[in-house]
């Protein structure tokens, strides 16, 4: 049906083959889990280079609906596109966070409320981390509208999971939406080290099976072999593709995500996983958006480093102005100490791939910093407890609060 070229962002960009069986089960699968067949005009607000606007694309034409195919220039200009919305009865859009979340700061600086940049049925945000706070807002801007959560790698078509909101799932107010249960063209499993499966509240690598799993990746049988691995728990011919990403079962049914297995990293001997420190930091009322990763510090030790957008002005007076000092102290009462950021950097918005998704190769380093690394020791006691620190981690300086 088409071949998709991944990011490229661990390595040379794979073309992923997907086939018209696959592609006609998707549209099915996520058709009867979102209930699409009740509306009937849908916006393309993504480059059709991936995968993301599939949900839309295919389905609308499939039914018989109404697709606008929205420009570039509108669909990332926040006024633009608010004046769009209010000429056209779209009823659908999907849409990755990191780009709703820019539009609702455009019309935000505008004037005007998120509801603006909202559709009138359903809202479908995929791709990324989506904070449970912030769909709340959404689904205040706007209360005719619907929200999902829907998950799934490019390798196994579009989406394999969905969280319909309206259904009455549990939230975490200090976290990310669940990823949800698996559509009729999926199965999901989740598995160790020796591919057994784990208990609910584990934590394991997500694997995907059934009709979802696309051919594989276009000339490259080795890559294909390496990712597309024969199903143990199926009949013969049946593969599972090992996505990378690692979750677990909530005892509801739901799916959790909590990151990616190659993103994990050894912080003072600890095992971290910097998406779940970002999934928290997106439970702070004031936090808009967030990305954790691990750098170098000056030791040449890893250490996490994260990437804030918190409210913008304008935003509530109880909302006292966040800093590192008063964010680390939120986190350090949520999370063990080894998975609280040791540097911030605060940004008026995310860096975003022309895809929508956040762009780590921009993300600026850790030396910009507002606010720097904290107060330096007062004289005497403290000066002399800083001393034996930076002797002992060999480092250049050490703040009160590093």
């Amino acid at each position: 049906a088409y071949v998709i070229y991944t990011s490229g962002s661990t390595g040379e960009p794979k073309g992923v083959a997907v086939e018209h069986r696959q592609l006609a089960a998707y549209v099915a699968g996520v058709g009867e889990r979102l209930e699409l067949a009740r509306y009937r005009r849908f916006a393309l607000v993504s480059t059709p280079a991936a995968d993301l606007g599939h949900t839309v694309l295919y389905p609308a034409l499939a039914q018989g609906g109404l697709l606008y195919a929205v420009p570039p220039e509108v669909a990332t200009d926040a006024e633009a596109f608010a004046r769009f919305l209010a000429e056209e009865p779209v009823e659908v859009v999907k849409i990755v966070p990191s780009h709703l979340r820019a539009l609702v700061a455009g019309v935000g600086a505008a004037g005007a409320g998120a509801g603006a940049v909202l559709p009138r049925g359903l809202l479908v945000v995929g791709g990324e981390a989506t904070g449970v706070a912030e769909a709340r807002a959404w689904q205040q801007a706007a209360p005719g509208c619907r929200i999902a959560n829907h998950y799934g790698p490019t390798e196994t078509t579009v989406g394999v999971t969905a969280c319909p909101l309206w259904q009455g799932v549990a939230l975490t107010e200090a976290g990310s939406l669940p990823l949800g249960e698996p559509q009729p063209q999926a199965a999901i499993w989740v598995l160790d080290g020796s591919m057994s499966p784990v208990a609910p509240g584990v934590a394991g690598e997500l694997y995907v099976g059934g009709e979802a799993v696309a051919r594989g990746y276009l000339g490259r049988p080795a890559a294909t072999a390496e990712r597309f691995r024969p199903n143990p728990f199926d009949g013969p011919g049946e593969r599972l593709y090992a996505t990378g990403d690692r979750g677990r079962w909530r005892g509801d049914g739901q799916l959790e995500l909590l990151g990616r297995v190659d993103d994990q990293v050894k912080i003072r001997g600890f095992r971290v996983e910097p998406g779940e420190v970002a999934a928290r930091l997106l439970g702070h009322e004031a936090v808009r958006e967030a990305a954790v990763l691990a750098r170098p510090g000056r030791s040449g030790e890893p250490e996490l480093v994260a990437w804030v957008v918190v409210e913008p002005e304008g935003a509530p007076p109880e909302r006292a102005p966040l800093d590192p000092a008063t964010l680390r102290a939120w986190l350090s009462a949520r999370l063990p100490e080894a998975m609280v950021p040791a540097r911030w950097v605060f940004l008026p918005r995310l860096p975003l791939t022309p895809n929508g998704k956040l762009d780590r190769r921009a993300l600026p380093e850790p030396e910009e910093v507002r606010g720097g690394e904290g107060e330096a020791p007062r004289p005497g006691l403290e000066e002399w407890v800083a001393g034996v620190f930076r002797d002992l981690l060999g480092v250049a300086e050490v703040g009160r609060e590093s």
